[in-house]
């Protein structure tokens, strides 16, 4: 199956030393090659974050 679960997680809340949010999505594994990168909300920041995909 070309399309496969993702888990992605906040890039700026470890940086201020807050909770990570994290978030699962699917991607095209033959169509977007490269990591997933999203602007998600972050409860804990309280305002929409940069989230990357994480192994």
């Amino acid at each position: 199956m070309p399309r496969e679960q993702v888990t992605i997680e906040c890039s700026e809340a470890r940086k201020e030393g807050k909770a990570p949010s994290r978030y699962v999505t699917s991607r095209n594994k033959k169509v977007q090659t490269e990591k997933v990168e999203l602007m998600k909300y972050n409860r804990f920041l309280r305002r929409h974050t940069l989230h990357r995909e994480i192994k």
